[in-house]
């Protein structure tokens, strides 16, 4: 059998595909379905987490073949997703192995993926980089799907290990982590609303302190309207991921920093190990004027007035705790565009006595009035913690 050229530089340039007015034609593709069939991979080709893991980390570009709604629940952080079938396509295969059976189903597969293959080749070539480990392919649990990837990859030159276990090997290992992890010393910065924690702590990231970033990782403020303007929150598997990682990042530092949350961030939930951990040191406490913590809310608001009518919502939530009356003055200041008031009432009305109650026993505290000042003080309360 005659092997293809897959994959020089660009789909269009492999044998069988021809490019008409600039743009490739797949369906020209010199593929016969029933001449592909897919050998078993070497030993050496199929790899286990802790060895993909370490291709990970010296730079191997890491492939997700699954389709794209299961990318979307949660992946390895940092890998691409090339679905050799997708959301569609997977459904049909799926239905044909029940109904029909494995042949028919793996036949159809075939029929499916053949002319997608040189597009797909390209895109994990052009997302690679020429020097890096081999790529690290995987699927659901190690099955057809990354061994398809994996061997048109090789068979492409283009160096590639399959990730036995798959995706399912890697949740397990995250399940694993949170539920048997020794955090160590974690310092998190606490303070009321609007004092400005998040940028605190950003400030101290850039200077290579060991942050980690939950409203970051969450996709979320943490408070009432703490998603407005932020896009979807990932889902609880992918925050667990990414969590995963940030942790591991830190791995080896005497203590770790964030900031203080609520056991919900929106609507994922902390680990509760992890979360736990966050209770047991004395607290960095962040103090600041009223008028300083409303002008860090506004400015972390930047489209407030096209986000008007989404802020309507959770107002018109607080009236068990405010009362109708409370709410209906907020809604006049929100329609008003009256955001500086409207703040400041939220503040003072809803923000203050819902958390000046968590002010906790055991802190060091910061004051603010300005960012700079407040960086240096931070760092001051940090090295006092870790003395003590």
């Amino acid at each position: 059998m005659k092997k293809h050229a897959f994959l020089p530089i660009h789909p269009c340039r492999h044998e069988g595909v021809s490019a008409k007015n600039g743009s490739c034609t797949p369906s020209t593709l010199n593929f016969d379905p029933n001449h592909i069939a897919l050998k078993g991979l070497s030993l050496q080709d199929v790899i286990d987490l802790d060895q993909a893991l370490k291709l990970r980390q010296r730079g191997a570009l890491l492939v997700d073949v699954r389709s794209p709604a299961e990318f979307a629940e949660a992946t390895i952080p940092g890998a691409i997703n090339v679905p050799v079938l997708d959301d569609v396509e997977r459904a049909e295969i799926g239905t044909l192995y029940k109904e029909v059976g494995r042949r028919d189903a793996r036949r159809r597969g075939i029929e499916i993926v053949a002319p997608k293959i040189p597009e797909m080749l390209w895109k994990i070539e052009n997302a690679r980089h020429p020097d890096s480990p081999p790529a690290v392919v995987f699927c659901w649990r190690g099955g057809m799907r990354s061994l398809a990837m994996t061997s048109f990859l090789n068979l492409g030159g283009i160096p590639a290990r399959q990730l036995s276990g798959g995706h399912k090997a890697f949740r397990r290992k995250v399940i694993d982590y949170f539920e048997q992890t020794d955090f160590g010393k974690v310092l998190v910065v606490r303070g009321l609303t609007g004092v400005g924690k998040t940028l605190l702590l950003h400030r101290l990231a850039t200077e290579k302190y060991p942050v980690i970033d939950l409203e970051g990782l969450a996709n979320h403020r943490g408070s009432a309207f703490g998603g407005l303007g932020l896009g979807e929150q990932p889902g609880q598997k992918m925050f667990e991921a990414r969590l995963w990682d940030q942790l591991e990042e830190q791995r080896g530092a005497n203590y770790l920093l964030t900031e203080g949350e609520s056991r919900h961030i929106g609507r994922l939930v902390v680990p509760p190990r992890f979360y736990k951990a966050l209770q047991e040191q004395p607290s960095l406490w962040v103090d600041a004027s009223l008028d300083y913590r409303v002008r860090v809310i506004l400015d972390d608001y930047p489209a407030r007035d096209d986000l008007a009518a989404a802020f309507e919502p959770p107002l018109r939530a607080l009236k068990e705790r405010l009362g109708n009356s409370a709410v209906a003055d907020l809604l006049k200041l929100l329609h008003e565009k009256k955001w500086e008031e409207l703040t400041r009432k939220l503040m003072v009305d809803y923000y203050d006595p819902l958390y000046l109650h968590t002010l906790p026993a055991r802190r060091v505290e910061i004051r603010v009035d300005d960012l700079d000042t407040g960086v240096t003080d931070l760092k001051r309360a940090i090295s006092e913690l870790l003395q003590n």
